[in-house]
C-alpha cells in the first residue's frame, strides 16, 4: 500500500510548505526600488509536473484546428466503370479506379474534421498556472517593474532599452493589462518577445518563456487564488 502511495506523490499533509520567495521591484531603466514578496501559494509550491504536462498537452490540443478531411472512395468523382475486365488479362479483377490502392483513389481510414478539445477542470488549470509560475520563480526568472506609464509613445527602441536595463534575454513574456496598449505596441515587432494580458496568462506560455515579466498591476496576488 506505501509502494502505491510513493507513485501516487506526496498526499496533502505530507506536502511540503510553499517556499518564500521574493522580487527586486525595478523601473524601466533599471533601477532598484526595493524587494517585493511573492504570494507563496501562487510563487512558492512544488510544481506538479503531471498535472502541468496534462494541462499543457490539453490546451496544445485545443488550438488545433481539426480542419483535416481526406476523401474515402466512395467520396472520389469518376470510376464508375470497371476498369478492365474481368477474365483474360492475367491480372487480378478489379471493380472501380477509385480503390484505395489506384492513384487518385480514396483514402482508406484517412482524417476527417474532429474536434480535438479535452475537458479540463478549472482547479488543475490554477494549478498548472501555479506550478509553471513557482518553476520560474525558484530559477529567479520572474522580473517585476513598476508600469509602461512613462511610455508615451510605441516605440521599440524603447522596449529594447528596458529590457537590456533589465537584464532580460531570450524569450520574454510580458504580461500586461488592457491600458498597456503603448507597451504592447513597443513589443510587438520585437523576435522572441510576446506579450500577454494577464486575464488570459497561461501554464505554456510561462514554461514556453526564459523570463516572465510583470508590472505592479499585473502580478498574481493573493486575493487570485481560489
Amino acid at each position: 500500500m506505501s509502494d502505491v502511495l510513493t507513485l501516487r506523490g506526496p498526499i496533502k499533509k505530507d506536502r511540503p510548505e510553499p517556499a518564500k520567495r521574493s522580487v527586486t521591484k525595478k523601473s524601466l531603466d533599471g533601477k532598484d526600488l526595493g524587494s517585493v514578496a511573492l504570494e507563496p501559494t501562487i510563487f512558492g509550491i512544488v510544481p506538479n509536473m503531471g498535472v502541468l504536462h496534462q494541462v499543457i498537452t490539453a490546451q496544445l490540443a485545443a488550438a488545433r484546428s481539426g480542419t483535416q478531411s481526406t476523401k474515402t472512395r466512395k467520396e472520389v468523382s469518376g470510376g464508375g466503370k470497371k476498369p478492365f475486365n474481368q477474365k483474360g488479362t492475367g491480372g487480378a479483377r478489379q471493380g472501380t479506379v477509385r480503390a484505395p490502392h489506384y492513384p487518385g483513389g480514396g483514402v482508406a481510414l484517412g482524417p476527417k474534421p474532429r474536434k480535438y478539445d479535452q475537458k479540463t477542470p478549472k482547479k488543475m488549470i490554477r494549478l498548472a498556472l501555479n506550478s509553471a509560475l513557482s518553476d520560474r520563480a525558484a530559477l529567479e526568472r520572474v522580473a517585476l517593474i513598476d508600469s509602461f506609464s512613462a511610455w508615451t509613445e510605441p516605440k521599440t527602441k524603447n522596449a529594447v532599452s528596458a529590457l537590456e536595463a533589465l537584464g532580460l534575454s531570450g524569450k520574454v513574456l510580458v504580461v500586461l493589462t488592457r491600458e498597456d496598449m503603448v507597451a504592447n505596441f513597443a513589443f510587438r515587432n520585437l523576435e522572441n518577445i510576446k506579450t500577454i494580458d494577464a486575464g488570459e496568462l497561461n501554464a505554456h506560455d510561462i514554461i514556453d518563456a526564459d523570463w516572465v515579466l510583470f508590472t505592479e498591476a499585473t502580478l498574481p496576488t493573493a486575493k487570485e487564488v481560489k
